[in-house]
C-alpha cells in the first residue's frame, strides 16, 4: 500500500512539474518538537505544491515532499513522505499569507507506521518565492484491544518555496 501511495503522489507531482503554473519546489529546516525531540536532533527536508487559485487571495492545492529526521544519541534516522491537500489564504493589501496542510504522512523507515499529516503555516510572500514558519505534524493512534499505542511527532520549521511559472 505504502509502494502504491508513492507511486501515485510522484506521478501526480511530476505531471505538475511539466504544466508548471501554479507549482512550488522549496525546502525546509527544523527543530523537533513532541515525541520526536526524543530521538531527533534536526529536520530537513523538500516541499513540493501545485496551487489552483479558487478566488481573489485564497489557493487550494495537493502537496508532498520528504522530511528527514537525524537520529540523536545512538537512535536510527527516519523520514514521512506527506501526501496532503493545501490550502492558501492571501491577507488583502498585505504581503503575508497563512496556510494549511492536511493529510497523510507515509513512513520511509521499515517498522514505523505513518499517520495523519497536518502543517499549519504563517508567512510572507514576494514576487518569486514565499517565506514560512510551520508547525509539521505526523501523529499515529492504534488500538489492539488489549493494547494501544499513540505518538505524535512534530517540528517547528522554516521554509522557503520557489513558484515556478
Amino acid at each position: 500500500m505504502k509502494k502504491l501511495l508513492l507511486l501515485g503522489a510522484f506521478a501526480f507531482l511530476g505531471s505538475a512539474v511539466h504544466a508548471q503554473e501554479g507549482f512550488k519546489l522549496g525546502g525546509h529546516i527544523g527543530i523537533p518538537v513532541a515525541d520526536a525531540s526524543d530521538v531527533s536532533s534536526f529536520t530537513l527536508g523538500v516541499d513540493a505544491s501545485y496551487m489552483w487559485n479558487i478566488t481573489k487571495g485564497l489557493d487550494l492545492g495537493v502537496a508532498s515532499g520528504y522530511s528527514h529526521f537525524f537520529g540523536k544519541d545512538n537512535f536510527d534516522d527516519f523520514g514521512f513522505i506527506p501526501v496532503a491537500v493545501s490550502g492558501k489564504y492571501k491577507f488583502s493589501g498585505a504581503p503575508i499569507f497563512v496556510g494549511l496542510d492536511l493529510g497523510y504522512a507515509i513512513s520511509v523507515k521499515d517498522g514505523l507506521d505513518g499517520g495523519f499529516y497536518a502543517q499549519p503555516k504563517f508567512g510572507y510572500q514576494m514576487s518569486k518565492g514565499e517565506l514560512y514558519i510551520g508547525y509539521q505534524s505526523i501523529s499515529n493512534r492504534r488500538d489492539y484491544g488489549w493494547y494501544r499505542s499513540s505518538w505524535t511527532i512534530g517540528a517547528v520549521n522554516i521554509g522557503y518555496n520557489f513558484f515556478l511559472k
